[in-house]
């Protein structure tokens, strides 16, 4: 959990929420795992539980099933879940911001409540063979016809499709255009007619991945999200959340572990190579620089400021903390290696993949020259 309040004029009663939940955790812990259970079942349990004490879709309007609070209230709840090592608020949270901003009251009353109760299941159709990290050079393609779309193209690493049953998938609506203004999005059944789901098995047994066949998929024009060309600002909304450490609660989880080096340097200080010792203060200033950074980019939602390319610095930024600090952490407590079950080790290797998955680190500097900062290609 970050150390200091979030200095944002918080809402006199931001204390008194954050109390309230951890009674409700108290009462209410995370359930077990059971030895088979699927991770999308039993995060999916966890949604659930969350949602039937009110702690999703804080920031919702409660016409549409939340509770009308604010961005600061669904932020202090998902830095408490990190600070209580528990999965973050499930992240249909990042959906539902993009429902918010972009889908009609029709669509927004009909989805969000379902959507934040757990009620259906979504998924992410982003990503493709040919289009990983850079999304705009998607090739699947939604052909208007009438007063319906044909869909034709593959998706891949559609994160736990198999559990799901509803899809935000991204395709393009004009082969002509320019590639980020010609991207539409549309709520998908996973079960309509000319979809084929395809689980990817990893090496460790894992099956998050999935690959999304669409052979000629009917999607009415009623399941348009938006107007034609809002696919690629609406995935901008979505990585917006979903690439911030503290909406999905990894900042206090970060916190907890630079403050165990810590303790073991000043512990074991004259043990410890000098080298590794510098190690543990680079761990710090990357944290302290990203809740800096974190906070200023919650303050410019408030504002309403627009920043729809700064999401890239938010990725480069988290995953060179997230990095730098787990391979330390297995330095300083080298028990991470051998120890069954040890957190710390798992968390390593997780945290080698941080650099690939939303967006590769080299496809962010890109960006990030090209976009941000003007520089000729």
């Amino acid at each position: 959990m970050t150390d200091t309040p979030l200095e944002f004029g918080d809402p006199s009663d931001l204390e008194q929420l954050r109390g309230e939940f951890r009674g409700w955790l108290a009462e209410n812990p995370l359930p077990e795992r059971g030895a088979d259970e699927p991770v999308p079942v039993f995060l999916h349990r966890w949604h659930k539980q969350l949602h039937s004490g009110g702690w999703v879709g804080l920031d919702v309007p409660e016409e549409f099933g939340g509770r009308g609070l604010t961005t600061l209230h669904q932020v202090a709840i998902s830095d408490e879940l990190g600070a209580q090592q528990a999965p973050g608020v499930p992240r249909i949270g990042y959906l539902a911001q993009a429902l918010l901003k972009f889908a009609n009251d029709e669509q927004r009353r009909r989805l969000l409540p379902r959507m934040l109760a757990g009620d259906d299941v979504w998924c992410q159709g982003f990503s493709e063979p040919g289009a990983g990290s850079d999304l705009a050079g998607m090739s699947t393609v939604a052909e208007k016809r009438g007063d319906h779309y044909i869909v034709r193209g593959q998706k891949l690493w559609t994160s736990y499709a198999q559990y799901s049953n509803l899809c935000l998938l991204l395709a393009r609506t004009d082969r002509d255009g320019v590639a980020h203004k010609s991207i539409s999005a549309f709520i998908l059944p996973l079960d309509r007619p000319g979809v084929t789901v395809r689980p990817l098995k990893a090496h460790n047994g894992d099956d998050e991945f999935c690959e999304l066949f669409l052979d000629d998929v009917r999607i009415e024009e009623s399941e348009l999200i938006g107007n034609e060309g809002d696919g690629w600002p609406l995935a901008m909304t979505t990585v917006s959340y979903e690439r911030n450490a503290l909406d999905t609660g990894h900042l206090s989880k970060y916190g907890l572990l630079v403050e165990r080096l810590r303790a073991v340097v000043g512990e074991r200080g004259n043990d410890l190579p000098d080298g590794l010792r510098s190690e543990v203060g680079r761990c710090f200033v990357d944290y302290e620089g990203l809740v800096a950074h974190t906070r200023r980019r919650i303050a410019e939602r408030i504002a309403g400021v627009e920043a729809p390319f700064d999401s890239s610095i938010d990725k480069l930024l988290m995953t060179r903390t997230e990095q730098r600090l787990y391979e330390t952490a297995i330095k300083v407590l080298p028990e991470a290696l051998y120890e069954d079950g040890n957190e710390v080790f798992a968390e390593y290797l997780y945290s080698r993949a941080a650099s690939v998955y939303g967006g590769t680190s080299q496809i962010q500097r890109n960006i990030i020259a090209k976009r941000i900062l003007r520089l000729p290609s």
